[in-house]
């Protein structure tokens, strides 16, 4: 192993990613190589995960560096065919270390039957797992994008809507899957596990109420 390599294999940011893949696979949320997940490792770079890879078997060095300097994205390999909505996010917001991007089927079945541009929780507790949400009684807004290929388009429309105001630490896009970030891998993590249930438990009751 060279040199480059070993400081890959030992770098934290690298280990803690893969550990969380490992974590959102065993919850059947990235079928099919499906998803993708990167982590900041400086201002203007991340770790993003290899196209086509299991991202339950993942290994640092299934991992690509990325960096995005005057409009420009730098990778040495393939990565993920949606680094370019995870670099606009990092760019966003500086505070934001982790996204991760998942295919859940109840995630991506919700996502098809809300047509506006934004979708509001209400009166979950599980709302408080979003970070700055202190209360049930409070609605909780979960933001969609249709679907494209074009992922530089789609970053365009997440920055314009971001301009608005800032999307609420998650967002969905129709027909394909959810997108959450946070401060940390630890707090990315509650996001993804809080909208998962906060999805799931509306989609149960638009399920009985319809």
């Amino acid at each position: 192993m060279n040199n480059t390599a070993q400081l890959h294999q030992l770098n934290p940011n690298a280990i803690a990613l893969c550990a969380l893949g490992r974590w959102i696979a065993n919850r059947h949320w990235v079928p099919a190589t499906g998803g993708n997940f990167s982590i900041r490792s400086g201002e203007y770079s991340a770790l993003v995960t290899a196209s086509g890879k299991d991202k339950g078997e993942l290994s640092p060095q299934d991992l690509l560096p990325v960096s995005w300097q005057d409009g420009k994205l730098s990778c040495p390999g393939t990565p993920s065919a949606e680094t370019a909505l995870h670099a606009r996010l990092y760019q966003l917001d500086p505070a934001i270390k982790a996204v991760l991007h998942t295919h859940s089927v109840p995630a991506t079945v919700f996502s098809r039957l809300i047509s506006d541009d934004s979708y509001l929780f209400h009166g979950y507790e599980m709302q408080k797992a979003i970070s700055g949400n202190s209360s049930h009684d409070i609605p909780c807004a979960l933001a969609l994008f249709d679907n494209t290929q074009d992922i530089p388009l789609l970053a365009q429309q997440v920055a314009q809507r971001w301009q608005q105001q800032p999307l609420n630490w998650g967002l969905l896009v129709r027909g394909h899957g959810l997108y959450v970030w946070g401060r940390s891998p630890d707090e990315a993590k509650r996001h993804l596990e809080g909208w998962e249930f906060l999805i799931n438990c509306e989609l149960e009751r638009l399920k009985l109420t319809r």
